[in-house]
């Protein structure tokens, strides 16, 4: 169990509106948009080191699916951005004297309990600030932050190495984890062809499952 009270942030995109760089039709895009979700999810509320998600978001499906995991949802009236949507959840944290905050995304659906242990046991201070990459290095995929205040995001702008740096301008350790699960994203196509050839798992056999419905050839 997490000596820390840590809370879990995962801000979610519009359904309708995400993921527009698959090129795949919008209804088999909401469908794989539902199912990243609800793996996230899943994993989350099966930590011991997370003791409350806030999952930020206008999709109503979105807020719904958040509710059979336990998630607490708040509606993101104005969609202006994941920073927008991390900022309401750190008033929230904040508010609730929270030590710390975990922010995934949606699109990390092989991630794992352990690897969330894995990324908390990196914590090296009191002000501390952890950056999973993508496996492309062209973002971030999961950012672990203590205090809750200690510093905003800045996703959409090659957001690890601003993550970092601005750790560092805050006083606070910050460090560059790669944790292969949770490096695993979805974006376009050639993520999901990568993901699909992990036919052991669960995700990738009900992904395979939403495409061979449709008449879509990756």
């Amino acid at each position: 169990m997490s000596s820390l009270r840590t809370g879990a942030i995962i801000p979610v995109k519009t359904f309708s509106r995400a993921k527009t760089r698959l090129g795949l039709p919008p209804e088999t895009t909401e469908q794989i948009c539902r199912l990243m979700l609800e793996s996230v999810l899943k994993t989350v509320s099966k930590s011991d080191v997370i003791q409350k998600t806030v999952l930020v978001s206008k999709d109503e499906d979105a807020l719904d699916i958040g509710k059979k995991f336990g998630a607490l949802g708040i509606y993101d009236e104005s969609e202006q951005g994941v920073n927008s949507a991390v900022l309401l959840a750190d008033k929230y944290f904040g508010q609730e004297r929270f030590d710390g905050t975990m922010v995934f995304p949606q699109d990390i659906p092989l991630m794992e309990p352990e690897d969330i242990q894995t990324l908390y046991q990196m914590k090296t201070s009191d002000r501390c600030v952890l950056v999973v990459p993508s496996r492309k290095f062209d973002g971030t995929n999961a950012l672990f932050r203590t205090p809750v205040g200690v510093m905003e995001t800045h996703y959409d702008e090659d957001s690890y190495k601003i993550h970092l740096s601005t750790a560092e301008k805050r006083s606070a350790s910050s460090a560059l984890v790669l944790i292969r699960r949770m490096m695993l994203d979805i974006d376009d196509q050639s993520d999901l062809r990568f993901i699909l050839s992990f036919s052991d798992t669960e995700v990738a056999n009900s992904l395979k499952k939403i495409l061979d419905s449709t008449s879509f050839v990756l």
